[in-house]
Order: structure tokens, then sequence, then C-alpha cells
């Protein structure tokens, strides 16, 4: 491999963290909301999601 094609893959792979990182984020976001419907929903009068 020429110097750019280790320039491309080191870029290709420093971008997959960064997308990996992002949806890891959004799971976790979606987690904290679910969880807080599950514990306030009874309260408010709207279903459980589960």
């Amino acid at each position: 491999m020429t110097w750019v094609g280790i320039l491309i893959l080191i870029v290709c792979i420093w971008l997959a963290f960064k997308v990996v990182g992002v949806l890891f984020k959004v799971l976790l976001w979606g987690a904290v909301i679910v969880g807080l419907w599950w514990l306030f929903a009874p309260f408010l009068g709207l279903p459980r999601p589960f």
C-alpha cells in the first residue's frame, strides 16, 4: 500500500469509531428516556411502554 492508502485506512477507522460512539450515545439516551417513562408513566396516567 502507498502512504495515501494507509492514510485513507486510518481516516476510515477513525470515522468508524466516531460513528460507533454516536450510536452508543443515542442508545444510552434512549435507555434513559424509556427508564424515566417507566418510572413516571403511572403518575401521569400514561401507559407503560412494556
